[in-house]
């Protein structure tokens, strides 16, 4: 095999930007646009407003909360990520008033990528709430500004035993539109990253589907309710299934 045969063939296994080759001293045109384009991608993700009606109405018939972090606008939530883990004092004040009790409360964070969020949110979560048959599920909330720990007051003021964020991830650049999930037992303010299951890298472009990552947090969350743990506590040990076993099934 040639050596540029064999750059070929590596580079359809990774979206890594590997074997870019060169004109002269420098990368080709295309190369030095196309790492542009991904740049300018990831800015917009992070800087990006969610467009929050569109996403309840995507959410329907689920019964939604529309609320924000103590962070006033989007450049004081990137410089104090402080303000983007506690709910602003209207959203404090309205979780309140709804208080209730439920097994799950879901909260659907901006994070670092309101486009991601935007896509495929809605998505991910019809599809996590079709997992969850027979467990009590309390309205879903939209957060603006949202880091992962804003989760925790909301699931404490819903009366969660289990609270599951679904947040924008960190763009990068091969993938700007990536979502996670964590999910946390006992939801209350002071929960630490390690008392967390994150299930990440939810995208349509290689990634994780959002249907995957519903099976995954299906079992995570049962696994919690009956152990009542979460975090590094809880490890998803579920036996893998191979293809062939799942066509001797069938």
């Amino acid at each position: 095999m040639v050596p540029g045969e064999l750059w070929a063939r590596l580079r359809q296994t990774t979206p890594a930007r590997i074997a870019l080759g060169r004109v002269g001293n420098a990368l080709p045109l295309r190369e030095v646009l196309d790492f542009q384009l991904a740049h300018a991608r990831a800015r917009d993700a992070v800087h990006a407003a969610l467009d929050t009606a569109a996403l309840a109405a995507a959410l329907a018939p689920l019964p939604v909360l529309q609320l924000e972090s103590d962070a006033p606008d989007r450049a004081t939530y990137l410089r104090r990520p402080d303000l983007g883990r506690r709910l602003s004092s209207r959203s404090a004040a309205l979780l309140a008033e709804v208080g209730g009790q439920c097994d799950v409360a879901f909260a659907i964070g901006d994070g670092l990528s309101a486009t991601g969020v935007q896509a495929g949110a809605a998505r991910l979560l019809h599809a996590c709430v079709a997992e969850l048959g027979g467990l009590a599920i309390g309205p879903v909330v939209i957060a603006q500004q949202a880091r992962v720990a804003l989760g925790d007051p909301v699931g404490e003021a819903l009366g969660a035993r289990v609270c599951v964020m679904i947040i924008g991830e960190r763009p990068g650049l091969s993938v700007s539109d990536s979502l996670g999930i964590y999910m946390t037992f006992a939801p209350r303010p002071g929960r630490s990253d390690a008392e967390r299951n994150c299930i990440s890298n939810i995208h349509g472009a290689g990634g994780l589907t959002p249907e995957d990552a519903a099976r995954t947090l299906g079992w995570l969350l049962r696994e919690a309710l009956r152990r009542q743990i979460s975090g590094v506590d809880l490890k998803d040990d579920r036996t893998p299934t191979l293809p062939d076993q799942e066509n001797s099934r069938a």
